[in-house]
């Protein structure tokens, strides 16, 4: 029965390298049972400085990263940030057990995608890293299609080819950008002047539903909007009480 159950569980879903960077061997002993459930391969790092150097050896190997916070030799943050000078396309899924807002939104800001905050359930973490695999999968593949010249959306001042994973505004490359940032542009884009709200941000680019995690987005619309402001004119405006829009009309 058990073995009926775990083929059930694996039918479907490819099977991921998954690196762990991870000071509490309890926790990385639990997650063990759980990645082997899901027929995933998974290797445990106890320090930032080891997992980076995992990394760094091999980094078209990895699938996915969960990386805590608050780890020996280097800082969590710092091992994202170097991380995101390698590659900017790796899935990152911060862990933390801090409390403070700040953190969270640092973490997010120095390149993870998602975060969960410890004490946490196996089964969230199990359901972020499948949402976030699953939209990565969509970017590979459109990214290793034959190149197309033809654009997905096209304003007076905006274009973005969802091929290529290129955006440009006013001719110029906004360059560096995420999958996470490119789909939430893309999302944004693709209905101009439409104001989407946090909530319904998280359900289209993340894939889950709002559990009260709005510092997500708010952290990668700051960091796209960074992205943009050094090739032209901020495109992404805010609706206070509301959420986020894209509107390039005043991007001449």
């Amino acid at each position: 029965k058990e073995s009926c159950n775990n083929l059930m569980n694996n039918i479907g879903v490819k099977t991921m390298n998954i690196l762990m960077i991870e000071d509490n061997e309890s926790v990385s002993e639990m997650m063990q049972m759980f990645f082997l459930n899901e027929g995933w391969d998974a290797t445990f790092k106890y320090d930032g400085k080891e997992g980076l150097e995992a990394f760094a050896e091999t980094p078209e190997k990895w699938d996915m990263i969960t990386l805590d916070l608050n780890l020996p030799t280097m800082d969590g943050m710092i091992v994202a940030r170097e991380i995101r000078k390698i590659s900017n396309t790796v899935p990152i899924i911060m862990l933390t057990a801090r409390d403070s807002e700040s953190d969270q939104v640092i973490g997010l800001e120095m390149g993870a995608d998602d975060y969960v905050t410890k004490p946490f359930s196996p089964l969230t973490l199990i359901a972020r890293i499948k949402a976030l695999h699953r939209r990565s999968e969509i970017a590979e593949k459109a990214s290793s299609e034959t190149s197309d010249t033809t654009f997905d959306i096209v304003t007076d001042h905006f274009k973005m080819n969802t091929k290529t994973r290129e955006a440009y505004l006013n001719g110029k490359l906004i360059d560096g950008l995420t999958p996470k940032e490119f789909d939430l542009l893309y999302t944004l884009a693709k209905k101009p002047r439409q104001v989407f709200s946090r909530e319904q941000l998280l359900e289209l680019v993340w894939d889950y539903q709002y559990f009260g995690d709005e510092r997500t987005v708010d952290a990668h619309i700051k960091n796209l909007r960074q992205k943009i402001e050094k090739v032209g004119p901020q495109v992404i405006q805010t609706v206070w009480g509301v959420g986020y829009k894209f509107d390039d009309a005043g991007a001449a």
